[in-house]
């Protein structure tokens, strides 16, 4: 059976260490990491999110804030808030919860954030110089992707990762982080996708796989090299009236399946879900130091 990667574990030592930095960094600068979080709607799942973000923002010290916004919230006030946002020294971090409103364009909203203070890693200008290999905010799904890898002894250096999916928050990114040439990188990366007429031969190749294609246990154990290590980044709700709630949720990997070829997997939940706010707290602390 497959080593479990303990995501919970992995992304409790991070916040640990924020926390320490954070304190750190009170005492010797007099400076508070300060997190403004932006929520327009009532999504349910964006509001758990927004909450346990705020949460866990306290809980290291920080200086937080939640801006709560009407569903019809229109983009000429946003845009205000964002900039008022920018201009406030308290705050060091500008976080806006996707998805947004159909009304409001996303990428005009996400480019009006001060790319200094865009610890969501998801303005043009980040992801520039992510691709460039220049210091920057790093998306915080795929950035916890590699802190996954590295703290669990699986180093991609060298290796074959396969990326199934090719999304902006994930598929793109990540592929840009393990292909730099640093630590916790420099892999030899393939991302596979729905247009491939054969896409089990890409995933059947991979030492490492990134599943993040949106489809319920897609990828079984016989579409597994043996001994290959896998990130789950999935989250599918499927029907399920065994249970007093009627779902459970599952990743884009058939895990009992795949846990019986590969030498270790991230499990759903537990695994890369709990590192996205680990790593959007350790990309304020940087904000802040910066």
């Amino acid at each position: 059976m497959a080593e479990i990667i303990d995501g919970k574990k992995i992304a409790d030592d991070i916040k640990c260490e924020v926390k320490e930095e954070t304190r750190r960094l009170k005492e010797t600068k007099g400076i508070i990491p300060g997190l403004a979080v932006i929520l327009v709607g009532d999504d349910p799942a964006s509001q758990s999110y927004v909450r346990s973000k705020g949460k866990r923002s306290e809980e290291m010290g920080f200086y937080s804030l939640t801006e709560r916004m009407p569903a019809n919230t229109s983009e000429q006030v946003l845009l205000k808030k964002i900039d008022e946002f920018n201009r406030d020294p308290r705050i060091h971090g500008i976080l806006v919860q996707l998805p947004l409103p159909k009304h409001l364009n996303e990428q005009t909203v996400i480019q009006a954030i001060d790319p200094r203070k865009d610890v969501d890693g998801i303005h043009p200008m980040s992801i520039g110089k992510l691709v460039l290999g220049i210091d920057t905010f790093k998306s915080c799904t795929p950035a916890g992707i590699q802190e996954l890898l590295m703290r669990s002894g699986n180093d991609p250096s060298g290796k074959h990762v396969v990326i199934v999916g090719r999304s902006n928050i994930v598929g793109k990114p990540i592929a840009n982080i393990l292909l730099q040439k640093q630590r916790g990188a420099n892999a030899v990366v393939t991302v596979a996708h729905t247009g491939a007429s054969d896409l089990t031969s890409y995933i059947k190749s991979a030492d490492i796989l990134v599943a993040a294609i949106g489809k319920p246990e897609f990828i079984t154990g016989a579409m597994l090299k043996p001994g290959v290590v896998i990130v789950d980044v999935g989250i599918n709700r499927v029907e399920d009236t065994s249970l007093p709630k009627g779902y459970r949720i599952v990743g884009d990997v058939h895990f009992e399946s795949a846990s019986k070829v590969a030498k270790a997997v991230t499990p759903v939940p537990g695994g890369v879900g709990l590192m996205t706010v680990a790593m959007l707290l350790k990309n304020t602390l940087k904000a802040a130091m910066q």
